[in-house]
């Protein structure tokens, strides 16, 4: 009769055989995926493996975190009567926003938790959803600079970090960041009561703007206003005008290269197509000065949209003059009037 010890070395020895037979099945499995990786490797060129990454990177840029070190959970170090939470969109996808109430409820806010923000979103101040463009995130100083700008006149403001931006989870592709808009729009207007909501897209936003409030107006539900600061018609025109593309327009095949890896990410942003199906309030907003989004590609949109408008009097263009660029109209005086007067005219 085996002893415990015997019986232990014989149950080794049994799994050492076991493994030792089993080597040349493994060996022939990892051979085959050693192949089929090759095989899907060598099955493209070098560039189809470069480009695709290389343009996801460079139109979402959510990799480039700025401003560092700053704890997103604790927005009253940057702006005051604010507060930080998360929404779920999907499952792994969790947004994070500052709801920054109108200056004129600033005492009123001073150490109210989430539940009162929230329940303030139907005091009759109207709401803007603020959608950020490509790289950094909420904290980013002019961002701050327009919520300020925003909160002075009277305005409720959510800035929304996508998924990937800031502390948000997940990885940004159009198609998410487009649910991202139209999940923070509905769970706003599910708390705004008779308050009505803006879509404000800045950039890149502008394009999750549009996506957005069309995907809306076909299920029946159009925004009750939109805001587009510094839109272009689509990535393709933003992309081959972006300054740091530029320089490489005139090399051999170069245009057909990005254009062959913004059609494999499926990354289009068609502002131009997406206004034909709109019926909000569209007010475009543009510097004469921006150098990233040509004024001239702000004109063609605005064009468009005029065109396609049944009522023209919901489409409104408001040029700025030189000094504020991209990311500065908040800097001139006359935005928030400009803002105030389209919607209350549209509003009323």
């Amino acid at each position: 009769m085996q002893t415990e010890e015997e019986h232990c070395v014989a149950a080794w020895w049994h799994m050492v055989v076991r493994n030792v037979r089993s080597v040349p099945q493994r060996c022939e499995i990892l051979k085959r995926k050693i192949a089929a990786q090759y095989n899907s490797f060598t099955s493209k060129s070098l560039k189809e493996h470069i480009f695709p990454p290389l343009m996801d990177m460079l139109i979402y840029f959510n990799f480039f975190k700025a401003p560092f070190l700053v704890d997103l959970k604790k927005p009253e170090s940057k702006i005051p009567h604010t507060i930080n939470f998360y929404i779920k969109v999907e499952p792994g996808v969790m947004l994070g926003i500052w709801h920054t109430v109108p200056t004129c409820r600033e005492e009123d806010a001073e150490g109210k938790d989430r539940c009162w923000y929230e329940a303030a979103l139907h005091d009759g101040n109207p709401i803007i959803v603020y959608l950020h463009g490509s790289a950094e995130h909420r904290a980013a100083p002019h961002r701050l600079n327009l919520v300020k700008v925003l909160s002075d006149g009277g305005f409720h403001v959510l800035s929304v970090d996508y998924r990937g931006y800031g502390d948000s989870t997940g990885k940004p592709t159009e198609e998410g960041l487009t649910a991202d808009a139209i999940c923070v729009y509905e769970w706003t207007k599910a708390r705004s009561g008779a308050t009505p909501v803006c879509l404000w897209g800045h950039s890149l936003g502008t394009g999750v703007v549009t996506n957005a409030a069309r995907v809306l107006e076909e299920k029946g539900s159009p925004v009750d206003a939109i805001v587009l600061e510094a839109p272009f018609t689509n990535i393709w025109d933003a992309s081959i005008n972006y300054p740091l593309l530029k320089i490489y327009r005139k090399l051999p095949g170069f245009l057909q290269t990005l254009m062959d890896a913004l059609r494999k990410d499926k990354i289009v942003f068609p502002n131009d197509e997406n206004v034909k199906f709109l019926s909000s309030p569209l007010l475009i907003l543009h510097g004469e000065d921006d150098r990233t989004v040509p004024l001239q590609i702000g004109k063609q949109l605005y064009e468009i949209a005029h065109n396609a408008y049944r009522h023209k009097e919901r489409v409104k263009m408001a040029i700025f003059p030189p000094g504020f660029q991209h990311n500065l109209l908040c800097r001139n005086p006359t935005l928030v009037k400009i803002v105030r007067d389209f919607l209350s005219q549209q509003w009323a």
